[in-house]
């Protein structure tokens, strides 16, 4: 009678890619010596064709982690490693950061060359990140906003590299797009005078309304009481005003000689000044 033979099948695909990731930690721990997980401080998991990591929290005092040049999609297996500073997730196919925010130690973070194509839930995971310093987010297809790099700075100030050094020029820019208030505070500043700082650019553009005279105004005199609702009419109407100028000097007719003074004549006048007033 023929043997019957058991067939054992093989775990689905994403207990597969876990198994897998479970090795290549243990074969890191083995390679470095480490037998207690507290004494974990790094872990090298890049170019093992990656696609699921099992969850990092066992390593508590884990800081240094290269996971680059893998088949990744995401990273919920960063959940508790509070002391991660240093993460590198480059050259994946991650689409979304979801859980990041929850490492406040990250210092570096290198993106680029992923799937990222949501701007503005990649800043919403990285602005509570105060320690962040350097940021990659190239060859992402969110790079293809036009104003990408100037987004990112203004929501993420505290960031000094992204993709490359940061001018100051750049940071000028970005004031004068995102940051509406500030920038009106800077022109204030610059020029001696208060400014509307409360203009919203979501907003339609107001038309200013023609600038009138008062029906009481009168030009012949030159102290106007006119009392003014709107002050920049009283600077229109006063922009219509010519001023008086006086200039002064000595009339030089008027002034003896040295021979006149000599012989003293009779009926030589002083010396007088002439007033010249223009409007």
């Amino acid at each position: 009678m023929p043997r019957a033979f058991s067939h054992r099948r093989p775990p689905p695909a994403p207990e597969q890619a876990l198994l897998s990731s479970h090795r290549a930690i243990e074969d890191q721990l083995k390679i470095c010596g480490h037998k207690r997980d507290a004494d974990v401080f790094e872990l090298f998991l890049s170019q093992k064709e990656l696609t699921e990591v099992i969850d990092l929290s066992r390593f508590r005092k884990l800081k240094y982690l290269w996971l680059h040049h893998n088949k990744l999609h995401g990273i919920a297996f960063l959940t508790r490693n509070y002391c991660l500073t240093e993460l590198y997730l480059n050259n994946n196919a991650i689409f979304e950061i979801e859980g990041l925010h929850c490492l406040p130690s990250l210092h570096i973070l290198l993106l680029h060359h992923n799937e990222l194509t949501n701007i503005d839930a990649t800043v919403k995971e990285l602005k509570g990140m105060l320690n962040l310093k350097t940021l990659s987010l190239y060859q992402n297809p969110l790079c293809q906003y036009n104003l990408y790099r100037l987004y990112i700075i203004y929501h993420l100030p505290g960031v000094e590299l992204l993709d490359r050094n940061l001018t100051e020029k750049e940071r000028r820019s970005m004031i004068t797009i995102f940051n509406h208030k500030k920038a009106h505070t800077i022109q204030s500043i610059a020029f001696g005078g208060k400014v509307d700082a409360s203009w919203n650019p979501k907003l339609p553009l107001k038309h200013k309304p023609a600038q009138r005279l008062p029906s009481d105004f009168a030009f012949a005199d030159n102290v106007d009481k006119t009392v003014f609702d709107d002050p920049e009419d009283a600077v229109f109407v006063r922009s219509l005003k010519r001023s008086v100028m006086t200039l002064t000097s000595m009339n030089w007719d008027t002034v003896p000689t040295q021979e006149e003074k000599y012989l003293q004549e009779e009926g030589t006048e002083t010396a007088q000044m002439l007033t010249v007033t223009l409007r």
